[in-house]
């Protein structure tokens, strides 16, 4: 096996995605924790300085314990090396989450043991659906009182198409959850209820008849942990790990992420299972992870990182090569050559500089201004990298700075961050005024907040009688200017200079629609 070879066998890169509140960040801490990465991980809520979540690094998301951007950390755990990234939940930040998803292998989906499969869990899972993603299940917050495992179990397998197997199962719940039983392994795991210390590895049985765990368990738990397991062994298939991989079949693991249960066996999942780096889809061909020229595309920008200097990183992910600080690479779009020769490797806010990485590992290029999300860079080769998308939004407001004087740097605070996808940001073709779009109504808040603390500009967003914006595309780039000519009113131009259509309502987007035939009016587009 060749040195990269090994590199991309040792490699997990995956994706954390659950509703909001089911637990996410709390188990992206423990993942953290147990994989040696932090000291002290720092639940959502708790005290002072030590309970802040280190995925949740933005103000805003401290102030609002919500997660908003997506963070990534990197940590060796059982030989492997693991790439996790942790996305919002939160609805209205959705986007950022489907670009994360087009970066990972793999994903592990948190469900609240009380409240099972939520709205925001099934659009994500679809997501990971339309790509073929493994998916491992977590299922939390045992340490409350919840619903019964096996109705949990019949929910995902009903509302989810997928084949369930249990990885471990658990014994009572909220007050008298005992622990769980490792079903792969055939191991007891017991809880100590601590916050900070790492649980024992648990206890080696002979199997659910060994009579250790009449000793160790009292009897009508026992009773019914034998009960249980013995339906699940008939009524669940056994795992399967090709069928995993397809993304037809789903592990399911039981635990309390914030008694540091059951994280360890979802971590040793993860490195067992999980798939190393994939093939990417490019125009025209796949590109494998062992090919010897480096590959890579951006599918994140963050600015302000480091309030402390108007930084801006693109995160982007390795798809093949061997990368080496000082690497030369050409980025696709405007085929200048790019000189990388301070690239990083991050613990959400903190980072170092990489040496080397390797397919699969996401690393961080400080950059001006000149990448962005979506662009591919290469050794050479003109890859063009498919399937991240860029949606058209649902809300839009129209932007004004209380302090009129500043409108400029309004305008380029806008375009910051209409370059790091936080919102859509488009300058109408007649009026002043700049208008700003986006996926759910609470990003106007968080916009605001960031313009203010991250620009210095105090903002007012003001409702527009605008209903959805869309691209214009037309083969015919005179049909496209004669469109133009006769739609002043309603165009734009968004950050790329792109046209874009402003309907004032479904009619008129429709009527538009029908009376320009041959053109395209697009509510997502492939970011190239």
């Amino acid at each position: 096996m060749t040195q990269l070879a090994e590199a991309v066998a040792r490699r997990r890169t995956f994706a954390i995605i659950s509703h909001p509140d089911a637990g996410k960040t709390t188990l992206t801490e423990k993942l953290l924790l147990f994989g040696g990465a932090i000291q002290l991980a720092g639940a959502v809520k708790a005290r002072g300085e030590q309970r802040r979540a280190h995925s949740d690094w933005m103000k805003v998301e401290r102030e609002r314990g919500i997660s908003v951007a997506s963070s990534v950390m990197t940590y060796d755990y059982a030989g492997k090396t693991f790439n996790l990234l942790d996305t919002p939940g939160h609805q209205d930040f959705s986007e950022d989450t489907y670009r994360t998803l087009t970066a990972v292998d793999s994903a592990v989906m948190v469900l609240d043991a009380a409240k099972g499969i939520e709205a925001q869990t099934l659009k994500l899972f679809e997501v990971c659906r339309l790509r073929d993603m493994p998916i491992i299940t977590f299922v939390n917050k045992l340490d409350r009182e919840s619903r019964d495992p096996f109705e949990l179990l019949d929910e995902i397998e009903q509302r989810l198409a997928l084949d369930v197997t249990p990885a471990s199962w658990p014994i009572g719940m909220g007050r008298s959850f005992l622990g769980c039983y490792d079903l792969l392994h055939d191991r007891l795991l017991l809880v100590e209820r601590s916050r900070d210390k790492m649980g024992a590895e648990g206890e080696s049985c002979t199997g659910i008849h060994d009579p250790k765990l009449d000793r160790m368990l009292p009897a009508d738990a026992v009773a019914k942990l034998r009960e249980d397991v013995e339906m699940v062994r008939e009524l669940c298939p056994p795992f399967d790990l090709q069928s995993y991989l397809e993304g037809h079949m789903t592990p399911v693991y039981f635990g309390s992420a914030l008694n540091n249960f059951g994280v360890r066996e979802l971590l040793q999942g993860v490195a067992d299972m999980a798939p190393p780096p994939r093939p990417q889809a490019a125009e025209g061909r796949a590109v494998l992870p062992t090919e010897d020229k480096v590959s890579g595309f951006v599918f994140k920008i963050q600015a302000n990182m480091d309030p402390n200097h108007r930084d801006r990183i693109a995160f982007l992910r390795l798809c093949s090569g061997h990368f080496k600080r000082g690497a030369k690479l050409k980025h696709m779009r405007s085929g200048k050559t790019i000189n990388v020769h301070n690239p990083v490797l991050f613990l959400a806010r903190d980072r170092e500089l990489a040496e080397e990485a390797w397919p699969g590992d996401i690393i961080g290029i400080p950059n001006h201004g000149n990448l962005n999300i979506g662009d591919a860079l290469t050794e050479g080769e003109a890859l063009k990298f498919t399937g991240i998308p860029s949606f058209a939004p649902e809300h839009l407001q129209a932007v004004r700075p209380v302090d009129p004087l500043r409108a400029k740097h309004l305008g380029r605070a806008l375009q910051q961050l209409a370059e790091e996808g936080a919102a859509r940001v488009f300058k109408p073709n007649i009026g002043a005024d700049w208008i700003v779009g986006v996926v759910g109504p609470l990003q106007f808040d968080v916009l605001a907040d960031r313009i203010r603390t991250e620009y210095e500009v105090p903002v007012r967003f003001e409702p527009t009688a605008l209903h959805t914006a869309r691209w214009v595309e037309a083969d015919d780039p005179l049909k496209l200017k004669r469109f133009m000519d006769a739609n002043q009113g309603a165009l734009a131009t968004d950050h790329t200079g792109a046209p874009v259509f402003l309907a004032r309502n479904a009619w008129h987007l429709d009527r538009a629609v029908e009376d320009w035939p041959d053109l395209r009016f697009l509510k997502t587009k492939e970011q190239v």
